[in-house]
C-alpha cells in the first residue's frame, strides 16, 4: 500500500561533492593532483539528488553565485543514466539523475557559470551497479554454491 509522505527536501550530505579550493602555490613547489570527484553507487532504479557545490571555488568572491548551468553525461545511450532536471541554489548545483545501465562507470561532467562571470567545469564519476537485489527464477542458473549467473545488467540468465 502507498502511504503519502509530505514532501520536504533537504539536500543529502551523502550525496553532495564540494569542489577543490583555489590555494595559492609558491614557485617551485609542485602539488599533487586532485583526488577524483566521485558520487557514490546508484541503482538502476534509484531517482536521487546528487549535489556539486563550489563554494571554496569562489572563497574572496562574496556574493558570487550559480548563473548557468550545463550537464553532459557519458555514455549516452538508450537505457542510460539521464537527467531529470537541474537547478542552482546559490553555490550548489543539484541535479536530479534517474536510470543507469548496471555495471557502468557515468561520466557527469558539470560546468558552471557565474554571475562574476567565472567559469568552472568538472566531471564527476558516478557508478551505477545493481544495488536493489531481486530474487532468482527457479529457473536460474546458478553457480555451485547457489548464486544466480546474471547478465551484464545484471538480470539473471535462466535455462528456459
Amino acid at each position: 500500500m502507498n502511504t503519502p509522505a509530505k514532501p520536504i527536501w533537504q539536500i543529502s550530505s551523502a550525496r553532495l561533492i564540494e569542489i577543490e579550493g583555489f590555494i595559492p602555490t609558491p614557485r617551485g613547489m609542485i602539488l599533487l593532483p586532485p583526488e577524483p570527484l566521485a558520487w557514490p553507487e546508484k541503482d538502476p532504479g534509484d531517482t536521487l539528488d546528487y549535489v556539486f557545490e563550489i563554494a571554496p571555488a569562489l572563497t574572496g568572491n562574496a556574493g558570487d553565485s550559480i548563473a548557468t548551468l550545463d550537464v553532459a553525461i557519458s555514455p549516452n545511450n538508450p537505457g542510460d543514466l539521464t537527467m531529470l532536471s537541474a537547478a542552482a541554489d546559490g553555490t550548489r548545483a543539484i541535479l536530479w539523475l534517474q536510470a543507469g545501465q548496471s555495471g557502468t562507470l557515468y561520466t557527469v561532467t558539470v560546468t558552471i557559470t557565474t554571475t562574476g562571470g567565472r567559469a568552472l567545469a568538472r566531471s564527476i564519476a558516478l557508478p551505477v551497479v545493481a544495488l536493489a537485489s531481486v530474487p532468482a527464477p527457479a529457473s536460474a542458473i546458478t553457480t555451485l554454491d547457489g548464486a544466480p549467473i546474471t547478465s551484464p545488467y545484471g538480470a539473471p540468465i535462466t535455462a528456459t
